[in-house]
């Protein structure tokens, strides 16, 4: 179906909840999109950071095509095929052992999960984290939240409240609207469920008067390590351990959103791990499975162990195709290093932004990257369309900053041709 077939329709019958580019991509391979007249673009925003191994990726389209012969969904009700192996892989991400992930990763990639399984069965002293699947980064994100809470009310605190910081993102639910301090995005839908305390990134001293203020009610700090929707702002390590500390110090939790910063993509497995401050609970989603919907809530035993039968559930997570795709992503992440390639290239990458004309700062860790432009530029979402012209697919987080999600196959090569024609476009 043609592009201008394809906008009539939607125009009917879809809602307007997105301003799209005048584009209809129809296929892809590697880092590279093809629209329906067959142009090729390169593609540096990987469906919001989704599609970590590109386009039709053929150990994942693998994956899929035997999972969709055998079989789609059972429910949660029953044993599903994989989602343990996924779940091994990712505590042993979080934990840090490496060796063992890798040791998993391989026996998954060779079709042996009776070694997979032998292989998963954690050290004496190894912190163990358990997994939630959910469908999305907001699902996840409730799941921790959730989490945090009944921790406090049965083992913790007491508390009900969640500090969490301006400028950050959590997802599109009420809940999660109302874990995301920014003001255009809650005005609308107030009033929005409470027990949510706001403050400034990076600011020690504010977050200390929040605690002097609130102690015990506060149940947990949730944040983002690095915020994405804002346009890509670490936390300060600094920040990051005040905040552990200070949660810690009054019976609370510290829960990481890595949405968007998890999976490889910082550099690490997750974004922590870059700083070295742990969470107590974490969320997942994007890049876990590839393009498949999938999302995880993960949290150390002890904290995982309060939810009880009943306490918390879903009807799509954690499907047959979710962690089938989830399994092969994550062994072919594991196997194949992509923790320090996304460093590598990622550096690279800042390299090359700093040195284009009209840029002012860089961000980022990794293959999560983002840039400022001058006022030379009115509006970067322009440069956005320009780029796409180019055939280049970038994102603007607002007037002045583009952000940058490619795949984690991205090489230099991809690199130098996307700062060559944002050279171009920015002169």
């Amino acid at each position: 179906m043609s592009l201008a077939l394809q906008q009539q329709l939607e125009s009917s019958y879809v809602m307007h909840t997105f301003g799209r580019s005048a584009v209809d991509f129809v296929g892809g391979h590697g880092m590279t999109l093809v629209d329906d007249e067959g142009r090729e673009y390169l593609d540096f925003l990987a469906g919001i950071g989704v599609c970590c191994l590109g386009h039709d990726d053929p150990v994942l389209s693998a994956a899929l095509h035997d999972q969709v012969d055998r079989l789609l969904h059972v429910s949660n009700y029953f044993y599903i095929e994989h989602r343990g192996e996924v779940a091994a892989m990712l505590s042993k991400l979080a934990s840090g052992d490496m060796a063992g992930a890798r040791a998993v990763a391989e026996a998954v990639r060779a079709g042996d999960p009776e070694t997979a399984a032998a292989a998963a069965v954690p050290a004496e002293d190894e912190q163990v984290w358990e997994t939630f699947f959910a469908n999305s980064g907001a699902e996840a994100n409730e799941g921790s939240m959730k989490l945090a809470r009944l921790y406090a009310r049965r083992v913790g605190n007491g508390g009900n409240t969640i500090v969490c910081l301006r400028g950050g993102f959590h997802g599109r639910t009420l809940e999660t609207i109302a874990a995301t301090m920014q003001d255009w995005l809650q005005d609308s839908f107030k009033p929005l469920p409470g027990g949510f305390v706001a403050c400034t990134p990076n600011d020690v001293d504010e977050l200390r008067a929040i605690f002097d203020r609130l102690g015990g009610e506060i149940c947990a700090v949730m944040f983002e390590p690095i915020q994405g929707e804002s346009g890509v702002h670490p936390l300060t390590p600094e920040f990051m351990r005040t905040a552990a500390e200070l949660v810690h110090g009054v019976g609370g939790l510290l829960i990481a959103d890595e949405v968007q910063t998890g999976i490889f993509r910082s550099g690490k497995p997750f974004a922590f791990q870059t700083v070295g401050v742990e969470p107590d609970i974490m969320s997942l989603a994007k890049g876990i499975a590839g393009g498949v919907p999938c999302g995880a809530c993960m949290a150390k035993r002890e904290v995982a162990d309060v939810f009880r039968p009943g306490d918390h559930g879903t009807t799509f997570g954690g499907s047959c195709l979710a962690v089938a795709a989830a399994s092969a992503v994550l062994a072919e992440l594991i196997c194949g290093a992509y923790d320090e390639h996304a460093a590598e290239v990622g550096a690279y990458f800042a390299e090359a932004l700093a040195g284009v004309p009209h840029v002012v700062e860089v961000r980022g860790s990794g293959l999560m990257v983002g840039c400022d432009v001058d006022d030379t530029v009115s509006d970067a979402h322009d440069v956005v369309a320009a780029m796409l012209d180019e055939g280049f697919v970038i994102n603007a987080t607002g007037a002045h900053t583009l952000r940058f999600l490619p795949p984690l196959i991205c090489e230099r090569e991809h690199v130098d041709a996307l700062a060559a024609a944002l050279t171009k476009v920015l002169s």
